[in-house]
């Protein structure tokens, strides 16, 4: 389903349309476009944690933050401003609450400077992004770790989401 896409052309300044497939915004104007599917809410409390926030909620922008962390302190220097976070937990009933027992899934995919190779960047991201976020108590040799599972990240920001038709 085509979208109209507005982008502004950095020569001329003018708008210009481009066809982009998203049914979600099918037959709706440009100015009634919003983040459609993008975000994510959280609509409760939880005692999990002492932000009283949901430990995966918690832990994912704890990773964002480490990211930006180690690009401007030149920690790791391929690090590019794009990422994206995400954490799954598994969690036990205990007493009729749910306690988190071990990060089942973490997902990470971060920009980065072309001259790194995935391997590096995994091995980079395991070490000096996850393991200081994430307690140890919850990584175990059964968490699942997809780091930049895409492959290449070199393009980023909205020049990487968008296509031009």
């Amino acid at each position: 389903y085509p979208l109209v896409w507005p982008w502004q052309s950095q020569t001329s300044g003018q708008y210009q349309r481009r066809v982009h497939g998203q049914g979600v915004h099918l037959n709706k104007r440009v100015e009634d476009i919003g983040a459609g599917d993008q975000g994510i809410m959280f609509g409760y409390a939880s005692d999990e944690t002492p932000e009283l926030m949901p430990l995966t909620h918690v832990l994912s922008t704890q990773l964002g933050s480490r990211l930006t962390e180690v690009r401007k302190n030149g920690t790791l220097e391929w690090v590019r401003p794009d990422g994206k976070t995400q954490v799954t937990v598994a969690y036990k009933i205990e007493n009729g609450a749910m306690v988190p027992l071990r990060a089942h899934t973490v997902v990470i995919s971060t920009q980065h400077s072309p001259d790194v190779s995935n391997e590096q960047i995994s091995k980079d991201l395991l070490e000096h992004v996850i393991k200081p976020v994430i307690p140890e108590k919850y990584l175990d040799d059964k968490t699942i770790y997809h780091l930049n599972p895409s492959g290449r990240f070199v393009q980023g920001g909205p020049a990487g989401d968008a296509t031009r038709a």
